[in-house]
């Protein structure tokens, strides 16, 4: 195996977690979850939403995003030839893969970020997109699913970037007004914005096996604080036992725990009223006069 041979090519992989060289078709078949050590390995989101879907119910959300730079930001390279460079080695179009599907024979709708796609950073096309699910999800009434990865906020759209933290928001609490169930899956790594915005402000917040999560990494908070910082303290299991998160579930369990969770919501959902008058407030209809 080459170093530069494309992840498919490989016959064997190297566990990041405990160094084990693993037989790739071995590793595939468990999920890219180490058989050895159990470390869980980043998916880019189409392998993610075939593992949680069931088999040919994924529809693309069919709006393309927008071309945005809009402070014409140059580092080494401008931003527009990064976002080229992005698409031609991920094969998507923007850090996020939005669409409808069936879990469990359970429909939802789904935006699942890809760290691949300059760190799953939150732009604008990436919250425009986000926000386009979730109002799939009020036009359709159905649940919304959450899978993110992500450094946090595109630094290469400046404020306009930070601002996708309160649209995502807002168009997540449009659905808890609806009353419509909204799940987080967090996923290594999820960071900076996202994190302390949309992922976690569903009614349900998973986190898979190994996921950290945090606003800055534990370097520059060390560096910062000038502080000693406990162990693991970013991590899901961390974050779990000091209430963070509901719950910790590892990949083969994940989309089981999500087809349970969809099922009670789909269970427990009452019809939509008719009207803008709530059902148990609507006066009964007027009897109609018996006739001559």
């Amino acid at each position: 195996m080459t170093a530069t041979a494309p992840r498919e090519g490989q016959l064997w992989s190297r566990c990041a977690g405990c160094a084990s060289l693993l037989y790739r078709k071995r590793l595939r078949r468990n999920l890219d979850v180490c058989p050895e050590c159990g470390e869980h390995s980043r998916l880019d989101a189409p392998e993610r939403v075939a593992q949680l879907v069931d088999p040919g119910s994924f529809t693309p959300l069919p709006e393309r995003p927008a071309e945005v730079d809009p402070i014409g930001f140059v580092d080494v390279l401008p931003y527009p030839h990064r976002l080229s460079a992005a698409r031609a080695g991920t094969g998507l179009a923007e850090a996020v893969v939005c669409g409808t599907a069936t879990i469990g024979r359970h429909p939802c709708a789904l935006a699942v970020m890809d760290f691949r796609f300059l760190g799953g950073s939150l732009g604008s096309a990436v919250g425009e997109l986000i926000t386009r699910a979730a109002e799939r999800a009020l036009e359709e009434r159905i649940p919304l699913v959450l899978v993110t990865a992500s450094g946090g906020a595109r630094m290469q759209e400046g404020v306009l970037s930070l601002m996708q933290m309160a649209t995502v928001s807002q168009a997540v609490a449009g659905l808890r007004e609806a009353g419509l169930l909204t799940v987080s899956v967090l996923t290594d790594p999820t960071y900076g914005g996202v994190a302390a915005s949309f992922a976690t402000n569903t009614d349900v917040v998973l986190a898979e096996s190994g996921a950290r999560m945090g606003f800055a990494g534990p370097r520059v908070i060390r560096q910062v604080t000038g502080r000693d910082l406990p162990e693991g303290f970013q991590t899901a299991e961390f974050l779990l036992r000091h209430g963070q998160v509901d719950m910790v579930v590892p990949r083969h369990a994940l989309r089981g725990r999500l087809v349970a969770l969809l099922a009670a919501a789909r269970a427990g959902r009452r019809p939509a009223p008719t009207s803008g008058v709530p059902r148990q407030e609507r006066p009964p209809p007027h009897p109609t006069p018996p006739g001559p």
